[in-house]
């Protein structure tokens, strides 16, 4: 088993995760949005996001590779520009679309940062460097994860300093369906470690226990947890893993 190059993580595990912000729907607060990071802020709660790449190369915090869900516009978020995107208002909540840049000054270093690479798993490390670039420049306490072992790999090549996970799930959901299957044994083995040598790990809570939660603990490796949707499922998760990322109840503030 690998062991961290990062050892000054205690953040990571200090406070419960907003799961894509403390958003609520119903409130007007949509997922990912400015309103929603700082909902969490004010609340003490580190934050996780999602950045997508914009067609002209800046990273732009919003989940879907489209915009049908979440907007009245249509279409790939790559095929849109960053000042394009920004002007795109979400269907039911306040604010437009993010940049990571305009998360990191609303953040300030408050609270902790996870942040997830999206990926096409096509080998584009493009999103991997802007997001690096900008997180150099940022003081407080940040890290990059990916389902993807590509853009992890690239970072512990080309930014070994900024903090880097993998998420996991035992890549059994149709939505692995695309990839050949000695890609996705690869990923549920994690035959990639080797080149990705993770600082953490962020684990689906439904593959809790597993051998891989297990090994990592024991080998210095904090893991996380996804998507914790109550407070059962977080005390029977947190008895294998670190920390939870929650979503749609509150967890006692730090």
């Amino acid at each position: 088993m690998w062991r961290p190059t990062n050892a000054r993580l205690d953040w990571l595990t200090a406070r419960p995760i907003a799961h894509r912000g403390l958003h609520d729907k119903a409130a007007g607060c949509e997922e990912n949005s400015l309103a929603a990071f700082a909902a969490a802020t004010t609340q003490g709660f580190a934050i996780e996001c999602d950045l997508q790449l914009s067609a002209d190369g800046e990273a732009m915090v919003f989940h879907d590779d489209t915009l049908d869900r979440l907007t009245a516009e249509t279409g790939p978020v790559i095929g849109r520009t960053a000042d394009d995107l920004q002007q795109i208002a979400y269907l039911n909540g306040q604010g437009t679309i993010p940049t990571l840049s305009q998360l990191l000054d609303l953040a300030d270093g408050d609270v902790g940062l996870v942040i997830e690479l999206k990926s096409h798993w096509n080998g584009d490390t493009r999103l991997a460097a802007r997001a690096a670039e900008l997180l150099s420049r940022y003081d407080g306490p940040a890290a990059l994860m990916s389902f993807d072992p590509a853009p992890i790999a690239w970072l512990a090549d080309n930014a070994p300093e900024i903090v880097r996970g993998i998420v996991a799930d035992g890549a059994t959901d149709p939505e692995y369906d695309p990839l050949p299957l000695p890609v996705r044994v690869g990923l549920r083995e994690f035959r990639h470690a080797s080149l990705t040598r993770p600082d953490f790990l962020s684990i689906w809570h439904e593959w809790l226990p597993c051998t891989l939660a297990r090994e990592a603990r024991a080998a210095g490796l904090p893991v996380i947890t996804w998507t914790i949707r109550n407070a059962h499922q977080a005390s029977d998760a947190l008895r294998w893993c670190d920390q939870i990322t929650f979503e749609g109840y509150r967890p006692p503030s730090p």
